[in-house]
């Protein structure tokens, strides 16, 4: 219950139809690091990249999925106040799945992952984007469905603001160290180097995951003709818009600002008949990661 509003939330509530695809993101990405990362000596970003390194230097009868569970739910724990028991839970499920799922590929299942990966061999740069892509995948899927698979992304939230960074500032900050504290135990260069490629793909798949291949585009137009705007752009494309009061800042001229979501492919479309209502329009285009509308009979 919100003490200010008096509403309940009950999208903050624990749905468990989305454990499957919880334990789905799990394997996936442990199938990513397990069958292209680990058997090459890349690094995956954040604590599982640590893991790995710590497995590496440690005597081989501790395997890579205990310094998974052993660092990420102590930092899961940790952020619980600030990131809620939903989001927790969530993740110590996606980690465990993630942990015992690593443990079992590399351990136990017949899969020879001591040498190379078994589908790319010794291909540094295949190893590299497929692993980045396929962790990157269980890692976006996780985030979709309101968990995450790393802990240091609850230390990003908790601490970057502190120290003046952005989230994705600290978590790049603390995979460049992770990344030169490698090169310098290794005495190499190379695997580092590669693991930033993986580091790149696997940032660049989570954004897709999460925020879609095809992403919706807002647009923002001002117009002193609001009406003549609003009726030609709901007529052609058959949808609502928005439109609010606004005011020059130089001229003090009465306008409006008009907020329309479309697709890129009716960008084009959309400026023509804006144009052809009001010349002097001024529009304004910027990305939408998702457009969500609430159910009026709830």
């Amino acid at each position: 219950m919100n003490k200010t509003t008096g509403f309940r939330f009950p999208h903050l509530k624990i749905r468990w139809q989305r454990f499957p695809f919880l334990l789905l993101a799990g394997i996936v990405n442990a199938f990513g690091v397990t069958i292209f990362l680990y058997p090459v000596n890349l690094y995956d970003s954040g604590v599982s990249g640590t893991s790995m390194l710590l497995a590496q230097v440690t005597p081989e009868a501790v395997p890579l999925s205990f310094f998974l569970i052993l660092l990420n739910v102590p930092l899961f724990l940790f952020g619980l106040r600030r990131q809620g028991i939903t989001f927790t839970v969530y993740s110590l499920f996606t980690v465990t799945v993630y942990s015992v799922s690593t443990w079992l590929i590399t351990e136990v299942l017949p899969i020879d992952v001591s040498f190379a990966s078994p589908l790319a061999g010794r291909d540094l740069l295949l190893c590299a984007l497929f692993g980045g892509l396929v962790s990157g995948l269980g890692s976006g899927l996780t985030i979709r469905l309101g968990g995450a698979i790393d802990g240091i992304d609850v230390m990003a939230v908790i601490f970057a603001k502190r120290m003046g960074l952005s989230v994705g500032s600290f978590v790049m900050i603390y995979n460049v160290a992770l990344y030169v504290i490698c090169g310098i135990i290794l005495k190499s260069w190379i695997l580092p180097l590669y693991s930033i490629v993986t580091y790149a793909a696997a940032l660049k798949t989570v954004d897709f995951v999460v925020e879609g291949f095809d992403r919706s585009k807002a647009a923002t137009i001002i117009t002193v003709h609001p009406k003549l705007v609003c009726d030609a752009l709901t007529e052609h494309f058959g949808v609502g818009v928005t439109w609010m009061e606004a005011q020059g800042g130089f001229s003090h001229t009465k306008k409006a600002m008009v907020y329309f979501v479309v697709n890129r492919f009716q960008i084009s479309t959309m400026r023509d008949i804006i144009h052809e209502v009001d010349p002097t329009a001024y529009i304004t285009i910027s990305d939408v990661a998702d457009v969500f509308r609430v159910n009026q009979d709830t």
